[in-house]
């Protein structure tokens, strides 16, 4: 009879607990904009933290009067913010400013 499987994952990264329909939704509005304009672009646009703010902004700003998907893209507004505010911390986390 075999042994009891062991994993010594105690302590790491629960990855597990981020809600894949979420996260899914960051991932359409990152293929949305690398069908736009290309893959990783986010990365370079200048000034990096006011851009990102100025377009979490706006998109609360739609989805705060009512409207909860961006007629540009068809892409709800939420995940924009969601997908907008993972730009900010990227920079952040790369000292991008």
């Amino acid at each position: 009879m075999a042994g009891e499987g062991r994993k010594f994952d105690t302590g790491k990264l629960r990855f597990d607990l981020i809600p894949a329909c979420c996260e899914k939704e960051i991932a359409k509005v990152l293929s949305y904009g690398a069908a736009k304009y290309e893959a990783n672009n986010w990365q370079n646009v200048e000034p990096f933290n006011d851009r990102y703010y100025a377009a979490i902004r706006r998109h609360l700003n739609a989805w705060r009067i009512g409207e909860k998907v961006d007629p540009e893209s068809g892409l709800r507004h939420l995940s924009h913010i969601a997908t907008n505010a993972f730009f900010l911390l990227w920079g952040e986390i790369n000292e991008k400013s």
